[in-house]
């Protein structure tokens, strides 16, 4: 791979849209190297950032909480606090995602006419109910 890239060629190895790309520069995310006409030009170093980006979105982390953590030289200033605090709200999505998947289980499967009946059903609610609050 060469090692310049222009914005086309970075959207489509990244599958990031150009205007998202274009998003993140502002956001100070990612830093084109120079133009070739109208197209800007990238390091293909910019695609392992982008696989970063989307990483910290699905890891809940806002643009802005991300370019906090990319100074304008490419070097990271992470902190590491927020990362376990970011890592603690997953444990605790997953935590609840597991009450609710079972809940659903059991309710499939329940032979009870009405389900609110059910002591299973009103223990997934409650434990549920406590999960959110």
């Amino acid at each position: 791979m060469k090692d310049e890239l222009d914005i086309r060629e970075v959207a489509t190895l990244s599958g990031v849209q150009p205007s998202a790309l274009r998003f993140y520069e502002k956001k100070g995310l990612i830093t084109p190297i120079c133009r070739h006409g109208l197209r800007r030009q990238y390091h293909k170093n910019v695609l392992e950032k982008l696989e970063l980006i989307v990483l910290g979105q699905a890891a809940g982390f806002t643009l802005d909480e991300m370019a906090a953590m990319v100074n304008p030289a490419g070097q990271t200033a992470i902190d590491k606090e927020q990362l376990i605090r970011r890592a603690r709200d997953i444990d605790r999505t997953i935590r609840q995602l597991k009450v609710f998947s079972s809940g659903l289980r059991h309710i499939a499967r329940c032979t009870e006419q009405d389900h609110t009946q059910c002591e299973e059903f009103r223990s997934v609610i409650a434990r549920g109910n406590r999960l959110i609050r």
